[in-house]
């Protein structure tokens, strides 16, 4: 028997006004796209913005339902959308800003494990990393330079 050890390392800024220019504008098209959330049972709106190698930016919101597993969260909206209409376009980049509406969120929310499991999809589809930044509605913003920091021990085609 062994033991393995499984590092991630991620960069945290305790501002977004710390963040490259591109990011800032990357971040505020997801405080736009979160603005159209429907979120009416968990009162928590999320959105996401996605820069492909186009130049293209790709956005999503969380989309709830009265049948709880039927919705869908803001990343899976984004990243399924630019699967759908530029299927040979690489994703560069993806932010996500989520926050409660009962009260301010603080901490950076990171993508739910459904999510990161399509992010995944999609990095090991163009063998390429997708940096990932995320944030509450205000404060420190985390970035991750792979998906594969967030989701170390990855299900993908390999294993099928």
């Amino acid at each position: 028997m062994k033991d393995i050890k499984i590092e991630s390392t991620l960069t945290v800024y305790d501002h977004i006004d710390e963040l490259p220019t591109d990011i800032i504008e990357l971040m505020d098209q997801a405080a736009i796209a979160r603005k159209n959330s429907y979120s009416p049972y968990s009162k928590f709106s999320v959105g996401a913005a996605i820069l492909l190698e186009n130049k293209q930016i790709v956005l999503g919101s969380n989309q709830e339902n009265a049948s709880y597993p039927s919705g869908l969260c803001a990343e899976r909206t984004a990243i399924f959308y630019a699967g759908s209409q530029y299927p040979e376009v690489k994703i560069l980049k993806m932010a996500i800003i989520a926050g409660s509406r009962i009260h301010q969120t603080i901490t950076p929310i990171p993508p739910c494990g459904s999510c990161r499991q399509a992010i995944a999809e999609y990095e090991v589809k163009q063998d390429a990393p997708i940096e990932i930044y995320f944030m509450g509605e205000t404060g420190k913003v985390v970035k991750s330079h792979s998906l594969a920091n967030l989701l170390p021990l990855v299900f993908d085609k390999s294993v099928l």
